[in-house]
């Protein structure tokens, strides 16, 4: 089922509202397969598109432009730090330390297909099963193995961490970084952000 991209309509434009936790081409092949009725409605409309939801680099903002201009020909516009989070939150996302956060402690281990979310930081008292998903504003600590998706700093935070005792064949992510982990990592490693990329010590 499709569900990383949303679309919904104001009196003067269409809102296309994507998963913060989606990488760039899950959400341009839904993107692709919800051109058609898209398409449709421009036939008789002109109102500009607008994407929330999440934070793109450049490139990625490029390749929805280009993919979203093939069919329509229509202003994009996509929303800075300030639409997503209020101008009061831009201190807090980007700049204050993560040693101190609001923390959510969830008892027990995430099976596949659940999913934990929370605006502070998230404390998993035991695994992360494959298929699981921990989404957090602030630093993740896993207790027991970490083998589902993990995503800290979610509000763009690169400052937040993730650690686990250990993590096993997953994905990681620090606000908008992704880097893939192979091979089952040594006891109680941290990911971090250092140089503009994801290191795990």
């Amino acid at each position: 089922m499709l569900s990383n991209v949303k679309i919904s309509q104001t009196t003067n434009e269409i809102i296309l509202t994507v998963s913060v936790i989606a990488d760039i081409n899950e959400i341009l092949q839904e993107i692709q397969v919800k051109l058609p009725r898209l398409s449709d409605f421009y036939q008789t409309s002109t109102i500009p598109i607008r994407i929330t939801g999440r934070l793109f680099t450049e490139t990625e903002m490029e390749k929805i432009i280009r993919l979203i201009n093939s069919e329509i020909k229509v202003p994009i516009k996509f929303d800075d730090t300030s639409d997503l989070l209020g101008l009061h939150a831009i201190k807090k996302t980007f700049e204050v330390g993560t040693e101190i956060s609001e923390t959510k402690f969830v008892q027990g281990s995430l099976r596949c297909g659940r999913r934990e979310e929370y605006s502070g930081s998230l404390v998993i008292c035991g695994d992360v099963n494959a298929g699981a998903e921990i989404i957090a504003g602030g630093n993740i600590m896993v207790l027991g193995a970490l083998r589902g998706l993990a995503h800290a700093g979610a509000n763009g935070n690169k400052r937040a961490i993730i650690s686990a005792n250990y993590i096993d064949i997953t994905q990681i992510r620090i606000a908008n970084l992704v880097t893939e982990v192979a091979e089952k990592t040594s006891k109680c490693p941290i990911c971090k952000v250092e140089n503009n990329e994801i290191i795990i010590v």
